[in-house]
């Protein structure tokens, strides 16, 4: 008979502690070990193998092959990967509740499925609710197969059987393998249901995508080592009120880190944003005191972007200093050399940054707005 006995896991690598204690004794975290139930059995790992068994060569006798990419249709999705989808690689997206996932990779699949087998997996919707996506956004998705199912050995099973070249898995904190007692989107069940997909990509050869839940600090839910099992990492973000969203790699074996995809929320679903640039612009043609335009890059997208400020006196010891879609510290930064050398300590200041918020770099040149 099995043994059940529960070990505290950091939330953040993954470690294990037979006790509590405040500090991580790996990774040196506070506060992030948390009980988890484990099953010790002979099958906590079968290494079971999915492909070809593999060969030891050695590094001259590897011949290097082209890189067969699968185009997902959709053309700024594939700038973020690098050009499309790989063979074996696995793809993890994370982003906040209701931000678009879903629905980017149900209108990527569609696509996908007329030129090859792919396969839907959820574990959070049932097929009707999923249909009726499919529905609102216009696509009739005859060749899109639909598996709802949190079990991973039945979902590897199932796979095995009809051989997909895309499978989605929706979301990767609600499967679960029954070699662990521990419930569905705990530190363990986390590394170990994405171990055996991994490992059923790679040996297969068949492209993963792995949705992942966000924490309220806006990091991916579950271990870290789940950051680092798979080739790529995809932040899906958006503004609250906005419509426009930005996919952004932060990690990819395949193509340039950083790199960002646009796009816009509709009624029938993500449109392609093809000229960010226009969209950062809120006015073109009038001049205006206060705003200018930043010439910066993101990846390997050039973009120009509007900033305004607004300065104001102020009567207060302590004056305020605002700044939206901006980075504090670097305002704070600028701010002391023009104290030091403009005079303007007793100042409001407010700083914004037009129409969005999700870009990360700022270093650029900038021109009057005229």
């Amino acid at each position: 008979m099995a043994k059940t006995k529960s070990v505290y896991t950091c939330n953040e690598c993954g470690a294990s502690s037979p006790k509590w204690v405040g500090q991580c004794p790996s990774c040196s975290a506070w506060n992030t070990l948390y009980e988890t139930a484990v099953v010790s059995t002979s099958t906590a790992r079968t290494g079971r193998q999915y492909g070809a068994p593999a060969e030891a060569r050695f590094l001259a006798e590897v011949t290097p092959e082209k890189i067969a990419r699968i185009a997902t249709g959709i053309s700024e999705l594939d700038r973020v990967l690098g050009g499309g989808l790989v063979a074996g690689s696995v793809v993890l997206i994370g982003g906040d509740p209701g931000i678009g996932k879903s629905t980017l990779l149900t209108q990527a699949l569609a696509t996908i499925s007329q030129s090859a087998h792919v396969l839907y997996v959820s574990g959070e919707e049932s097929s009707d609710q999923i249909a009726l996506r499919a529905q609102r956004l216009g696509l009739k998705g005859e060749r899109l197969r639909l598996f709802t199912e949190n079990q991973i050995e039945t979902i590897i099973a199932y796979a095995q059987t009809e051989r997909p070249q895309v499978i989605v898995i929706d979301s990767i904190q609600t499967v679960f393998t029954d070699i662990l007692q521990s419930a569905p989107g705990s530190v363990a069940q986390v590394r170990e249901s994405a171990a055996q997909l991994v490992r059923f990509a790679k040996q297969t050869g068949t492209a993963l995508f792995l949705v992942g839940h966000v924490t309220k600090e806006g990091t991916l839910a579950g271990p870290r080592v789940l950051e680092h099992m798979v080739d790529t990492v995809l932040y899906f973000e958006g503004d609250t009120g906005s419509a426009f969203r930005i996919i952004r790699a932060i990690k990819n074996r395949f193509g340039a880190v950083n790199e960002i995809g646009v796009f816009a929320m509709t009624e029938n679903g993500l449109r392609e944003v093809g000229n960010p640039s226009s969209m950062f612009l809120s006015r073109q043609g009038d001049a205006v005191p206060g705003s200018v335009v930043l010439a910066t890059q993101e990846g390997t997208r050039p973009l120009l972007v509007e900033v305004q400020a607004l300065v104001d006196q102020s009567h207060l010891s302590n004056p305020r200093r605002v700044c939206v879609g901006l980075d504090t510290n670097r305002l704070s930064m600028l701010l002391a050399v023009l104290h030091r050398h403009g005079g303007i300590p007793t100042y409001w200041i407010f700083l914004i940054k037009t129409k969005w918020t999700g870009l990360t770099g700022l270093t650029g040149f900038f021109y009057p707005l005229n």
